[in-house]
């Protein structure tokens, strides 16, 4: 081959892949998990986040999900992310706290008045400070957003109305210590565990019962393994993080990275929307099911828990000023 042969050849070729659009080269997918499953608010908005991610890249990343625990529990999804090999991770601030010690404020009993209390904080001053120093953290988490997942009640074999009901009961909490020792002080026996084994030790009489909100208590078919009452203490009211690795962010340009938090904090705003239908679409339907929703006097239980927030809340004292400040 003479060489202008070859230069054009090779001139052939640069042209060609530069008019490749970018489904057509390297395509980057970003796996991304939930230990909820397909159809959950959390899910879908991740979903949706990365169909608006492909399209603004041109191809040139793809959200793949995987919902259902399938990549293992919230925890071992943590990790993962921190070593790089899961890119895109939706936690809970329960086992975040022991890692960031400052989310633990979000995991306090009582902390917010109700759900609106909350959502005006994350949405918030207060809520990019603590995104922020998540992302700050030796974490190697970069902090994308919020997630909404209700209050949190527990579902039991028998009503719970006052402290006294739970006495002798094995609730099944987040691993925090601060939740262990929060059900402890409200009269039963914490018993830590991932989500994913929830279900089987209900089944089996491993625990007596367990909280968490209504949509999840559904969604994992956890109201078909023995519980009957849906006590609402609403004694949590913790928002959820969706998190990416520190080793993909530090891969991609400003402008992606910037991009990725413009898409975030559009996720966020949708799994709201897509959170607030599915309250009252799962409350119907676990009602259908024969599962009586209890109201009570949720003072008793408040006042038990004072001296867990006196302990874990003491070095968040300003902090805490500036929640209750917020309308």
């Amino acid at each position: 081959m003479t060489p202008l042969k070859s230069f054009r050849r090779i001139a052939a070729c640069t042209a060609l892949a530069l008019a490749l659009p970018a489904t057509a080269m390297a395509q980057i997918v970003l796996k991304a998990s939930d230990v909820q499953p397909a159809g959950y608010p959390n899910v879908v908005a991740l979903e949706n986040m990365g169909k608006k991610l492909e399209a603004a890249t041109n191809g040139k990343y793809k959200i793949q999900m995987f919902p259902g625990g399938v990549l293992g529990s919230e925890k071992e999804m943590i990790e993962q992310a921190q070593i790089g090999a899961l890119q895109i991770a939706r936690i809970s601030l329960g086992p975040m706290g022991p890692i960031v010690p400052d989310v633990n404020v979000f995991n306090l009993p009582f902390l917010f008045r109700d759900e609106a209390h909350m959502r005006a904080v994350i949405d918030g001053p207060i809520g990019k400070e603590i995104l922020d120093k998540i992302t700050a953290s030796t974490a190697r988490l970069v902090a994308l957003g919020w997630m909404d997942s209700g209050s949190r009640s527990m579902y039991t074999k028998n009503p719970i109305h006052t402290p006294a009901d739970l006495k002798g009961q094995k609730i099944r909490v987040m691993g925090n210590p601060m939740f262990v020792e929060t059900m402890n002080a409200m009269g039963g026996n914490g018993i830590s565990m991932g989500h994913n084994d929830t279900f089987s030790a209900l089944q089996t009489g491993v625990v007596d019962g367990a909280e968490n909100n209504p949509p999840t208590f559904f969604a994992s078919n956890q109201y078909t393994a023995g519980p009957k009452f849906y006590s609402q203490t609403t004694h949590l009211i913790i928002p959820e993080l969706f998190v990416m690795s520190r080793i993909t962010w530090d891969k991609m340009s400003k402008d992606e990275q910037a991009l990725i938090m413009k898409l975030s904090r559009e996720a966020q705003m949708e799994q709201r929307v897509l959170w607030d239908k599915s309250v009252g679409d799962y409350v119907a339907k676990l009602k259908a099911y024969g599962i009586q929703f209890v109201t009570l006097d949720k003072k008793p239980f408040y006042d038990a828990t004072a001296p867990i927030r006196a302990k874990y809340g003491a070095q968040y004292a300003d902090l805490i000023k500036r929640i209750e400040a917020v309308k």
